[in-house]
């Protein structure tokens, strides 16, 4: 029992990089979403063309590949990073493609007699948008932004591939040194336990939307 007492902490030692980074993502790459869904259904032209761009490398490309770029190619033009500083740009950037598309969808899909409403009632664009429309378009791109959520929980296992010390390169470490199978059956289930709580936290927020139902 205490094997498993030492090594579960040791592993845990590790998800505070995987919180950590995380948490920095989904700060940083929800709004980042939303502003570039909000740019992507604009009239200006050359903004279009420039995130549909981005939205179309970031999604095209593997995140592991743009990860390499980020911490091995970088320096070769002279701007070198820390391993969660190239992490984190990376992550965000990645992930705030896939919420462009997926907010750009959900607003979209409001029905245009709600703009027509809105203008009715006096209301300038930013105001339709925070009163009317985005309310309604977050309710329903919840689901989809809980994927990619959880999506992200595990996507963070690919820092170990740059050496950052998280659940997966601890759980790595000790079957390494203990050839023993234990903490790679530990890391999953803290894996499970971190996306059951993502899972929970979302379907708070669709409680919480379905009055604009």
């Amino acid at each position: 029992m205490s094997y498993i007492n030492n090594v579960t902490g040791f592993i845990l030692q590790g998800s505070l990089i995987t919180m950590k980074l995380y948490v920095v993502t989904i700060i940083a790459a929800i709004p980042l979403g939303v502003l570039f869904a909000l740019g992507k259904i604009s009239k200006i032209k050359w903004l279009k063309i420039l995130l549909q761009i981005y939205t179309w490398i970031f999604r095209g490309t593997p995140l592991l590949l743009q990860l390499f770029f980020t911490y091995y190619a970088l320096p070769v033009l002279g701007i070198r990073l820390g391993q969660f500083e190239a992490a984190s740009i990376t992550f965000i950037m990645n992930y705030a493609a896939y919420f462009t598309e997926i907010f750009r969808g959900g607003i979209q899909s409001i029905d245009q007699g709600q703009y027509e409403a809105a203008r009715a009632l006096g209301m300038n664009y930013c105001q339709t948008m925070e009163k009317i429309i985005l309310p309604q378009a977050i309710k329903r791109v919840l689901p989809a932004t809980s994927n990619e959520a959880i999506t992200l929980i595990k996507d963070t296992a690919l820092v170990a591939a740059i050496g950052m010390g998280d659940i997966l390169r601890a759980a790595k470490e000790v079957l390494t040194r203990d050839f023993k199978i234990t903490s790679f059956v530990i890391a999953g289930i803290i894996y499970l336990l971190l996306t059951s709580i993502i899972v929970m936290m979302f379907r708070k927020l669709e409680r919480k939307y379905s009055i604009y139902e």
